[in-house]
């Protein structure tokens, strides 16, 4: 762990929440409450100074309802859906924001990412009084599906794919998990016209820009589209010893011809923020003393323009046929699709004039890297996120850490933003 994170995370796990000059906002936002209630959240399922929350799992669902009591005792009403969802409502009249994100985890991974954004929900529910409804999307990490619980929300996800999703990790089912879950029988809910101005969600940055550049606050402009493929190899399985080089069909060399043909081309055509990543290469039977007859690698890439997206498909497309040309036989599959949006700029106005409030010149507009609900949400409403800074740019791990100085800031932040949107 770097040296400064390694400090931080002693310094947060020793004293708790600290004093701060942004404790407050001009709203009655509380960044000591708020913290507290983060550090009370890390305690479900406490990895090392991280979080392994798994979607589903026992702690999660302990999370979730002990989220509820944390809703009710705000004044909203709460309910877990039958995706998992927690959505509490507000029940004063007048305008509404939705403000949340998620709870679950990567397996030992961070304690901020997704909970950081539930919890300024909660907070500035609790600081503006009304106006505000609080969600907790479930399974935004994708242990058995593509933003599952957003995705449900706004009506895309069917009782299909419900019955063709389980654990990427397990032999699970969705249906098993959800009746392990208690929420077998629970009903969905789903998107109400008319009830919201708007979606705000909150993020560690997941990277070292703001860091980077001693910046507080980045203020999302598009949230990338990632597009995931499959490229299966076959060979010949053959004796690594006996077998000469010139009749051999390895699958496994062919894998990583094409992984290095990738990043020779890739360059070429991408944009300034495209990145593509070999996430993995598995080869059958995978032994040392056996030339691998199979060959599977998963592979992505990511950005915000979809014809930079098409570009990079068509020539991923172009290699893969190249790669046909050899030994071995390529068979490409794509697995998912996400469609890249671009934030609501009256959103993304409100954030930041909030930011040069508490932060002045101490903000950036920026895109995010990652997949977020709110590309999802913004599909139906108005929608803009707010990113504070990851120190050392470190996110699915457990060392994951952003200060508390850094935490509240974010969280003043967005409950000025909320409270400006909602009078506007």
């Amino acid at each position: 762990m770097p040296s400064q994170q390694a400090d931080n995370v002693a310094a947060n796990e020793a004293d708790g929440p600290k004093e701060s000059p942004m404790t407050r906002s001009n709203t009655g936002y509380d960044g000591r409450r708020l913290l507290a209630d983060l550090y009370k959240l890390r305690g479900f399922g406490t990895f090392k100074t991280g979080v392994h929350r798994p979607t589903y799992s026992k702690v999660d669902m302990e999370s979730r309802h002990w989220l509820c009591e944390r809703m009710r005792e705000a004044g909203l009403v709460p309910e877990i859906d039958g995706i998992g969802n927690v959505i509490g409502r507000d029940p004063t009249p007048g305008p509404k924001l939705l403000l949340g994100s998620h709870t679950e985890t990567q397996p030992e991974a961070g304690w901020l990412d997704g909970a950081l954004g539930v919890l300024y929900a909660l907070e500035t529910a609790r600081a503006l009084g009304g106006g505000i409804d609080v969600v907790s999307w479930a399974d935004e990490e994708g242990h058995y599906g593509s933003f599952l619980g957003s995705r449900s929300y706004i009506g895309e996800v069917t009782e299909a794919e419900i019955d063709s999703c389980s654990n990427r990790y397990s032999a699970k089912t969705l249906r098993e998990a959800l009746a392990e879950a208690g929420l077998a029988s629970t009903p969905r809910i789903a998107f109400e016209p008319g009830r919201y101005k708007g979606y705000l969600e909150a993020h560690i940055e997941q990277g070292d820009d703001l860091e980077a550049r001693s910046l507080k606050i980045g203020i999302v402009t598009s949230i990338v589209g990632i597009w995931s493929y499959r490229v299966q190899f076959t060979g010949v399985q053959n004796h690594a010893g006996t077998t000469r080089m010139a009749i051999r069909k390895d699958a496994g060399l062919a894998a990583a011809k094409l992984a290095v043909a990738i990043d020779q081309e890739f360059p070429k055509i991408c944009a300034a923020r495209t990145v593509w990543t070999v996430g993995r290469i598995s080869l059958d039977p995978g032994a040392g003393s056996i030339i691998p007859g199979g060959a599977e690698l998963i592979f992505q890439f990511r950005d915000a323009d979809p014809e930079v997206l098409l570009r990079l498909e068509a020539t991923l497309e172009r290699l893969v046929a190249e790669a046909n040309q050899g030994p071995c036989t390529a068979v490409l599959t794509n697995n998912s699709r996400s469609v890249p949006k671009v934030m609501d700029p009256s959103f993304q106005a409100a954030l930041e004039a909030a930011a040069e409030v508490h932060a002045p010149g101490l903000h950036q507009h920026m895109p995010s890297g990652a997949g977020h609900d709110a590309q999802m949400l913004a599909k139906v409403m108005p929608s803009a996120m707010l990113f504070v800074p990851s120190i050392g740019g470190i996110s699915h791990h457990w060392s994951e850490n952003t200060s508390d100085e850094d935490i509240m800031l974010g969280g003043a932040v967005m409950a000025d933003a909320a409270r400006a949107l909602l009078a506007g």
